[in-house]
């Protein structure tokens, strides 16, 4: 519950600052200011509500887990009926609690507040439900042990086991589309040749560089996370493509030769994900 709380203390120390800023500007600006700092407030109080149910919800599980542990001592059909009772009480919150904890991701996806802090707390509440979950299993064997048959909890039962398979390979799928994105961002192609190689493979033609149909694959496929430098192996080295002349430098090695090394690949390869240079 530590992460909750600290969870909700984000959400007020952002409005917080939020709203110091209302004091400069003319009037159309203090307005549209104002319209900012009271959507952010709406947004706020919309998590922080969904939040708190989700804290209510698992204070409410806890205390039926309580119960359950003190009732299996019990004896009689009263004591087992109760038993029933709370084990069907507790799969039900844990439902409910776990369509808020979906909420308030949906709410966080679509709001303008974002913080690796707020992702991080409600992966812990999925996290809570999952061991939830897993308490819940327990509880049940136990039960059936004791010859105390829940049978309106079977459903209840497959359709978590269900809904934890399928967030399981839910997350899988969009880790899988994250890395092939991420991969898709860090991904460039270099080439480098003399002035007769680059227009037999249509990549310089009449002064111009990559202007036509030119060969794809006589380029070097990188991850411009990994290149830092590249080795030119030639006295004479012009680049071709554009790129921000603060973010790389060319420099010669002990033979003369010249050296690419890429300082700043952000800024290198934010004008083209291709580098074309031009030796001799």
């Amino acid at each position: 519950m530590k992460k909750l709380l600290i969870f909700a203390v984000c959400l007020m120390a952002f409005a917080a600052c939020k709203n110091e800023k209302t004091g400069a500007g003319d009037a159309s600006q203090a307005d549209s200011l104002q319209r900012v700092i009271d959507q952010k407030d709406d947004e706020i109080n919309d998590m922080m509500g969904t939040l708190n149910d989700i804290q209510e919800g698992f204070r409410q599980i806890n205390e039926a887990e309580g119960k359950v542990e003190l009732m299996q001592s019990g004896e009689g059909t009263n004591k087992a009926q109760q038993l029933r009772e709370s084990v069907q009480f507790i799969a039900e919150r844990m439902e409910q609690n776990r369509q808020l904890i979906e909420k308030l991701r949906q709410q966080l996806r679509e709001s303008s507040f974002k913080g690796d802090q707020l992702k991080k707390t409600i992966d812990n509440l999925t996290r809570q439900i999952q061991e939830k979950d897993q308490e819940l299993q327990r509880l049940r064997a136990e039960l059936d042990a004791k010859d105390i048959h829940i049978s309106e909890l079977d459903e209840t039962i497959n359709n978590l086991n269900s809904d934890v398979s399928s967030l399981k390979s839910e997350t899988e799928q969009k880790t899988e589309t994250i890395n092939t994105q991420d991969r898709q961002l860090n991904t460039a192609w270099y080439v480098f040749g003399t002035s007769s190689e680059l227009k037999e493979q249509g990549i310089l033609v009449k002064g111009k560089v990559l202007q036509g149909n030119f060969n794809k694959e006589y380029f070097t496929k990188v991850d411009i996370r990994v290149m830092k430098e590249l080795k030119l192996y030639s006295k004479s080295a012009e680049l071709l493509t554009s790129h921000p002349a603060s973010s790389y430098t060319l420099t010669r090695d002990a033979n003369k030769q010249y050296i690419l090394r890429i300082t700043n690949p952000d800024t290198f390869w934010s004008t083209s994900k291709y580098l074309v240079i031009q030796v001799k």
